[in-house]
């Protein structure tokens, strides 16, 4: 291995992932990698920083197949029009998940009040 190069099990560790998770970014086409004469992968050592910003793009909910398009974009800074509108359209998807996510815990403290008054008083607990 030259220059950082670094095998599968040594990019999962660095990276927080399964070996799995990194196979399966290959066959989306989100990382590549080089294989040795007897067919092992090697990594450049850029992996570990393009891997977490997969995941992070998972865990926004992001689908493998926008992530690819995106790719170029985050971690190149290669941009065009349509990558921008992708990429707010995206921004707009998530902005409605924080909306939702916040009426559901601002729900859920009023069934937490609602249930701590129960305890209290006997009242019965109400569904907002």
């Amino acid at each position: 291995m030259t220059g950082g190069a670094m095998r599968i099990g040594e990019l999962a560790t660095r990276a927080g992932v399964s070996v799995r998770a990194l196979r399966y970014y290959e066959e989306q086409g989100l990382l590549a990698s080089e294989r040795s004469p007897s067919g092992q992968r090697h990594y450049p050592g850029g992996a570990v920083d393009r891997v977490q910003v997969i995941q992070r793009l998972y865990a926004a909910g992001i689908p493998s197949r926008s992530i690819r398009d995106l790719l170029p974009c985050v971690v190149d800074g290669e941009a065009t029009p349509e990558l921008l509108d992708r990429l707010s359209a995206e921004r707009d998807r998530i902005d409605r998940q924080i909306t939702d996510l916040v009426s559901t815990r601002d729900r859920l403290d009023t069934v937490i009040g609602n249930a701590a008054a129960n305890l209290r008083t006997g009242r019965h607990c109400r569904l907002p």
